[in-house]
């Protein structure tokens, strides 16, 4: 099991090389990203976007390697800038998909595409890895979903365990989280907790086990369940964190980083190739990690 980001890169420097498209890549970050992937030896990067601002900033910031990166020109345009990255997906030219300049918008309509996008049938949800003191735990979906229905929570939860088992959890904890643990006909989320916890126990999710719904202290605090007589596998030792909606998962995202200051990086899974799409406050080491996540969980 893989339990921080140093071990995450440790262990991705041992794989082969992938690449990345970077779309509308005339941003900073997302180029200093691709500079660092590089020299930490993870990762080749395309850069898709303004050719005239992205050979500017290599030779400004890094002349010895304006060479190293092959470029797309499509302009300031992002549309066309999503699209084209989206498209050497579709070739077999880059693995995993990198957000730039363009807005979150843009980049997912161009995933989504129906003719030339990288659709699965799978619904793309966002997954947040969290460096605790003990170990990476994961956290979904507080970025693209609003108010998933019973059918995309078990798709979240599967995206969620696919990354799970890139980073060497072989039977991952799932925890379901509602306000209580206990099922309320009142409240749909300990409905639909209830529901995919049973589905697991039958065998129709596979690949982790699963418990819900479970209040926060009890899913991450084993004090905490003990108290409340839950007897469960899931509780109090919680890999995966499954919010039941986009506000809960923000809040949470957010609290992680401006007061506990906890690292943390994201991935989109669902699509034919994982996405990277860091926030604009987010750091080249914040992107460049990311990266790291989404090779292992190609």
């Amino acid at each position: 099991m893989i339990r921080n980001f140093d071990e995450l890169l440790a262990k991705v420097k041992k794989l082969p090389n992938k690449t990345v498209a970077i779309a509308a890549a005339q941003s900073g970050t997302a180029l200093e990203a691709a500079l660092m992937a590089k020299r930490e030896n993870i990762a080749e990067s395309i850069l898709v976007g303004d050719k005239d601002f992205i050979t500017a900033y290599l030779h400004k910031n890094a002349p010895k390697d304006v060479d190293s990166f092959p470029i797309v020109d499509t302009g300031n345009d992002l549309n066309l800038g999503a699209r084209e990255a989206v498209r050497l997906i579709n070739e077999g030219k880059a693995d995993i998909l990198l957000k730039g300049k363009c807005d979150t918008a843009t980049l997912l309509k161009a995933t989504l595409d129906k003719e030339n996008g990288l659709r699965t049938g799978e619904i793309l949800s966002d997954l947040l890895v969290y460096e605790h003191r003990d170990k990476l735990i994961l956290l979904t979906d507080g970025g693209i979903n609003l108010y998933p229905n019973l059918e995309e929570k078990i798709s979240i939860v599967k995206n969620a365990v696919k990354v799970a088992h890139g980073l060497e959890y072989e039977n991952p904890k799932v925890a379901l989280l509602a306000a209580v643990e206990v099922v309320n006909l009142k409240m749909q989320s300990t409905l639909d907790a209830s529901i995919i916890t049973q589905m697991n126990r039958r065998n129709q999710i596979t690949g982790c086990v699963i418990d819900g719904p479970l209040a926060f202290d009890n899913a991450i605090d084993e004090d905490a369940a003990k108290l409340k007589g839950i007897k469960s596998e899931v509780a109090g030792k919680a890999d995966v964190l499954v919010v039941p909606n986009i506000e809960c998962g923000n809040l949470f995202g957010k609290s992680l980083t401006y007061y506990c200051n906890y690292r943390i990086v994201h991935v989109v899974m669902g699509a034919k190739a994982p996405i990277v799409i860091a926030s604009r406050a987010d750091t080249a080491e914040v992107k460049m990690l990311s990266m790291a996540l989404a090779f292992l969980s190609v």
